[in-house]
């Protein structure tokens, strides 16, 4: 989630979104690379849909982030979108718009 602390530095919340949108990517990468492992016999089934629905999770929480962050500033970004295709595989003081 470096992606999402990087995003946090940034001077508005729209980059932030950027970041953000990056993260959930990457919480699509490790489902990805988990069916690999399950293939690989790394990860039993069980492991595998604990550590996938994880992950699922975690992108629908920082979802969540960035449609507060959509609403707070307005921003026009289509989540759903962006949502589906990463489920298919506090913000700071004095931040700029």
């Amino acid at each position: 989630m470096a992606n999402i602390t990087e995003g946090f530095t940034r001077r508005s919340d729209r980059e932030f979104v950027q970041f953000a949108f990056v993260a959930m990517s990457s919480a699509a990468e490790v489902q990805s690379h988990l069916g690999v492992a399950l293939d690989q016999h790394y990860v039993d089934q069980a492991q595998f849909r604990e550590i996938y629905d994880q992950a699922n999770k975690t992108a629908m929480i920082i979802s969540g982030l960035v449609k507060y962050l959509r609403t707070k500033n307005g921003l026009k970004i289509n989540v759903v979108a962006k949502m589906s295709k990463v489920a298919e595989g506090s913000t700071g003081q004095n931040r700029r718009n």
